[in-house]
């Protein structure tokens, strides 16, 4: 394994000034998420409270049922979800979450690889060790079982060949 050698002195005071900027910048984004989890300022929640209205967090929590996905960003926002497909199909699309992965791939320098390739990728490897359609549903995200099987058919020996395998 190389051994990576570095110039940087610790003890420097421009180091020391980075540090403190890096610093201040997380202590920032910390701030920031306390006051995203705590549903936003206390003027606006106590606003949002006196109208008799639930705060968002906590509607989330009460309406939906725990077994629920629910894709949210760092900052606690909700992803915008949409539907796609035929009338009747359970299809939705997510953006962010796909430009996620897409950066992901790119950062990596994965020639060729998309979110559906990798999908594909981990249900073939799912089904090559036993899992069914409902746990790579659930594994995935895929609510419908038929939705699993379009994206990768799974090959179903016929009854002789696994009688043959039995005996």
């Amino acid at each position: 394994m190389t051994i990576l050698s570095s110039r940087v002195s610790t003890s420097d005071d421009e180091f020391r000034l980075n540090r403190e900027a890096y610093e201040a910048v997380i202590a920032n984004l910390q701030s920031r998420r306390q006051l995203a989890l705590a549903g936003g300022p206390l003027k606006a929640r106590e606003k949002h409270l006196a109208r008799n209205k639930i705060l968002p967090r906590h509607r989330v929590e009460v309406l939906l049922d725990p077994g629920s996905r629910l894709f949210l960003s760092a900052t606690g926002e909700g992803f915008k979800i949409t539907p796609y497909g035929k009338e009747g199909q359970m299809r939705f699309l997510c953006r962010p979450i796909l430009e996620t992965y897409s950066k992901l791939f790119r950062y990596s320098e994965l020639q060729g690889v998309t979110a559906l390739s990798v999908r594909r990728t981990v249900i073939s490897r799912l089904y090559e060790r036993g899992a069914d359609e409902g746990q790579v549903g659930l594994l995935l995200g895929i609510s419908e079982r038929s939705a699993v099987r379009e994206l990768l058919s799974r090959h179903k020996p016929t009854i002789a060949v696994l009688v043959d395998e039995l005996i």
